[in-house]
């Protein structure tokens, strides 16, 4: 085998091949090993690894092609995990799902009736490809997902009785919950996204709140019996889920201890929504993201100071 002199390549060459011949496309292997799509052919060129035709999508492993078309619980949860942790090649006929516990992976794998093998990248991830132009055409053309939907996906359709399995889904797949403090967030990089989920919880009765990042927004929605409630809805009638968060959820807890260390409402929505203003300088979106009313604000500035310059920026 030749080498591959490259200071910025942070794959090796069995590696490579490896995720070649299990049906990765060239520019998915480019993106994991941080060198561009025409880089990793000439790899696989000088090597004498023989290449799939432009294009190619036909798979020696069976699948369901059909999978997303017709909802059930199960459909609902992989759409809800692949908006959370899947990939869609802009070239390839190929989406892929990338997860720390392989259970799950193989869960989705035997749910779509694919026998495509589970790969491992190097940092420990292992990783599901779906190689099938009929998958990705759905994926996109149903249900609204594109190959840069992180930042631009918006919320898509879900009919009520499978919206718990979604939220499920994207929560084990975007989602955390800590085991101290009563908390749940997700995590998101598109706001449309985001604020339609944000709206969905509120009117669950969940109370969420919105914080903005550089490069990503998170929802946070807290309380033992708000914790407890959301608990018991995304798990109704489950199937698929990932243990580890659901023994989370079910574990025991000292109650007086959460009541003592809970921060209360009032000061958790203050500190957010000094921070919403301060990263957006717009009340209406920090009032938004922490679903507090005008009037709400206005005795926040009456009764603490470091509302003083919200009132100066209402005053201008």
């Amino acid at each position: 085998m030749k080498q591959m002199p490259s200071r910025k390549l942070t794959l090796d060459l069995p590696e490579i091949i490896k995720m070649y011949k299990d049906g990765m496309s060239t520019t998915k292997i480019a993106e994991a090993g941080n060198v561009s799509r025409r880089h990793i052919y000439q790899v696989l060129v000088d090597n004498g690894v023989v290449l799939r035709p432009r294009g190619h999508w036909k798979r020696k492993c069976n699948i369901n092609e059909d999978y997303f078309k017709t909802w059930t619980p199960n459909m609902a949860y992989i759409l809800g995990f692949f908006l959370a942790d899947g990939v869609i090649s802009r070239e390839a006929q190929t989406v892929s799902i990338a997860q720390k516990e392989i259970d799950i992976l193989k869960q989705i794998r035997d749910e779509i009736k694919s026998e495509q093998p589970i790969g491992l990248y190097k940092n420990g991830v292992h990783f599901l490809n779906i190689n099938s132009k009929v998958i990705k055409d759905d994926l996109m053309n149903i249900h609204g997902l594109t190959p840069n939907k992180s930042l631009t996906v918006n919320f898509p359709y879900i009919p009520d009785q499978y919206m718990h399995h979604f939220v499920r889904g994207y929560f084990d797949g975007d989602g955390s919950i800590y085991k101290k403090g009563n908390m749940i967030n997700f995590v998101g990089g598109s706001y449309s996204f985001i604020l339609d989920f944000r709206n969905l919880l509120y009117h669950k009765g969940y109370d969420p709140i919105i914080i903005s990042k550089k490069t990503h927004f998170r929802i946070y929605i807290s309380g033992r019996k708000t914790i407890k409630h959301f608990g018991d809805w995304i798990y109704k009638d489950k199937s698929l889920y990932l243990k580890r968060k659901f023994d989370i959820f079910n574990q025991e807890k000292s109650s007086a201890e959460q009541l003592v260390n809970k921060p209360s409402k009032k000061s958790t929505r203050q500190r957010v929504f000094l921070k919403e203003f301060e990263f957006y300088n717009s009340i209406e979106k920090a009032c938004l993201h922490v679903n507090i009313t005008l009037d709400q604000l206005e005795s926040w500035i009456q009764t603490d100071e470091r509302f003083n310059k919200i009132h100066l920026a209402k005053k201008n």
